[in-house]
């Protein structure tokens, strides 16, 4: 006899080979299935952290994985890191108890209400067909790229499941069919780059996600062209002579200087949020916008021309349509020496006028302690951008930042561990900020326990950095923003991680020494560092609100 549980678990076996999940009522049938099954489970100590491991784990392999909760306050725990997924268009299933079918108890919610309200797709299992329903589930997270919840009445869990006969995942559409661009919208945009003196081509995690990488060098090389990313795919034409590296906030002065000069911009699988458009002054006004996108329609009023298609198939099909520049037609050539500029960013001083650690600095020297081979997180909060502006990393796999697409904090310890389990041989980077950090204190007990090789570092600023830069620049009362300072070297050594706490850069000597006897286990670096420096992409934050502000009033 087969079980219900046991056959989702065999389904989903099939698909991938790791779980992240706290046990509970409504899910320990099938937990005891899926290790039964082969499954590799790692235990989190928050039903939050198991969503966001999951998450995290597809945002460096693209392989999906599974979370799984109990029913009720179990399930409603993990909601925030759900929307997060749902929103940033990451493929995950989340596997969860719910009420029977005989219907609610008095202590059972409508998830599947609480599902839709986020952007996630409910799979209801039944006991005729847990496997194809499982299959199904697995199939539209991958071709919807979203995420779903396959949900497990409580009253099946342990019924014998149906006979379903042979299946496999390839037996359900994983095929998105984005339609192929209209060959008058591919001359339209060829005529354009054609014409274009300074064209530039802005890719972004579309871009990786179609494996366009190949096929944007070819065409940005044949036109000569500059190009730039995202912050979410950094490094994925690091090599190609004119990459700018990352646009938006998060640039250097030289970057968007340049990028402001781009006549015509091809925009390859990036969707344009206020962030990546530096609040609309990205671009300049005279500047035409192409976008290719597997979205229903163009991500940005900016945008002037949109093709709904393939981001690979697009820049293929424009390669023989564009002319091939040579000689002083080239913008890559006219720029010279400017290219050698793009990463330069302020470095900062050792210490604020405040006596504290300029989180400038920090970065800087963290990257030269740093192992080469590592893996970037990052929770979110107003230090953010040191990671992406100071800190090399191998490839777009290599930096991610869960909670962004949600605005959410408190991600970045869950998304360690499921970085942990995605790229055992490298060490992992978690950046966090005091605060977000202690949303998610529990599951640094998680990462000491399952990370081969990590550091964690906090830029303790005491407070909510993002706020006081935010609102108590405006006179609102700092008060709420306010955190008690905590010796969180301290708390690390207490679940067994080494840990330093830096008040100078001298005191980064621990972290190079960790590093020197081979970076085995987990070090906190608990950074010290000044509330008054304030980031530059904060300085755009302040002055849309400005200019908001004004257009109200």
């Amino acid at each position: 006899m087969s079980t219900v549980s046991a056959a989702v678990s065999r389904a989903l076996l099939t698909c991938t080979s790791e779980i992240f999940g706290v046990m509970g009522n409504g899910n320990a049938h099938f937990l005891d299935a899926a290790l039964r099954t082969g499954f590799r489970f790692t235990a989190v100590r928050h039903e939050s952290a198991a969503v966001t491991a999951a998450d995290a784990y597809f945002r460096i392999t693209g392989k999906p994985a599974i979370a799984t909760t109990t029913y009720g306050a179990g399930f409603s725990n993990a909601i925030t890191p759900l929307a997060e997924a749902a929103k940033a268009r990451i493929p995950m299933v989340l596997v969860t108890g719910d009420q029977p079918s005989t219907g609610a108890r008095p202590w059972d919610i409508d998830q599947g209400a609480i599902n839709d309200a986020v952007g996630a797709t409910t799979f209801v299992v039944d006991a005729q067909r847990p496997m194809a329903i499982a299959f199904e589930a697995v199939a539209h997270a991958l071709r919807e790229r979203t995420a779903v919840v396959l949900s497990i009445p409580y009253d099946i869990v342990a019924d014998e499941a149906a006979e379903e006969g042979p299946l496999s995942l390839g037996d359900f559409a994983l095929d998105p069919g984005y339609p192929a661009a209209a060959p008058e919208l591919l001359t339209q945009a060829a005529a354009a780059l054609n014409e274009a003196r300074r064209p530039l081509v802005l890719y972004g995690r579309g871009a990786r996600l179609s494996g366009a990488a190949q096929a944007i060098t070819a065409l940005a090389d044949s036109l000569g062209a500059l190009s730039s990313s995202t912050v979410l795919a950094p490094n994925l034409l690091a090599d190609r002579h004119g990459d700018l590296g990352i646009a938006g906030g998060f640039s250097s002065g030289e970057t968007a200087a340049l990028i402001h000069e781009a006549d015509v911009v091809l925009v390859l699988g990036a969707g344009l949020n206020q962030f990546t458009t530096r609040f609309g002054e990205l671009f300049n006004v005279g500047a035409q916008v192409i976008q290719v996108d597997v979205a229903a329609a163009a991500t940005s009023p900016r945008v002037d021309v949109f093709l709904r298609a393939d981001v690979a198939a697009v820049a293929d099909s424009l390669l023989p349509l564009v002319r091939g520049r040579h000689g002083g037609l080239r913008w890559v050539d006219e720029v010279g020496d400017r290219l050698a500029r793009v990463n330069d960013h302020a470095p900062g001083d050792e210490a604020a006028p405040d006596g504290l650690l300029d989180p400038r600095s920090v970065a800087r020297a963290l990257n030269a302690i740093m192992p080469a081979d590592r893996v970037v997180v990052q929770d979110g909060g107003h230090f953010i951008g040191w990671g992406p502006m100071y800190w090399d990393v191998p490839g777009p796999h290599a930096l991610n930042l869960v909670g962004t697409a949600y605005q959410s904090i408190g991600l970045g310890l869950a998304s360690a561990v499921g970085a942990g389990a995605a790229s055992p041989e490298s060490t992992i980077v978690l950046a966090s900020g005091d605060g977000g950090f202690l949303m998610g204190l529990a599951d640094l007990e998680s990462v000491i326990r399952t990370v081969r090789s990590g550091i964690v570092v906090i830029y303790n600023d005491a407070a909510y950095g993002a706020e006081i830069h935010q609102y108590g620049s405006i006179g609102l009362h700092e008060g709420p923003m306010l955190i008690p300072e905590v010796d969180f070297a301290a708390v690390a050594r207490g679940l067994g991680a080494s840990a330093t706490k830096v008040r100078s850069l001298e005191d980064l000597a621990g972290l190079r020494d960790w590093v020197a006897a081979g970076a085995d286990g987990i070090h906190l670096v608990d950074c010290r560092i000044s509330p008054d420096v304030r980031a530059p992409y904060m300085e755009e934050v302040l002055e849309a609100n400005r200019k908001a502000a004004g257009v109200r009033g």
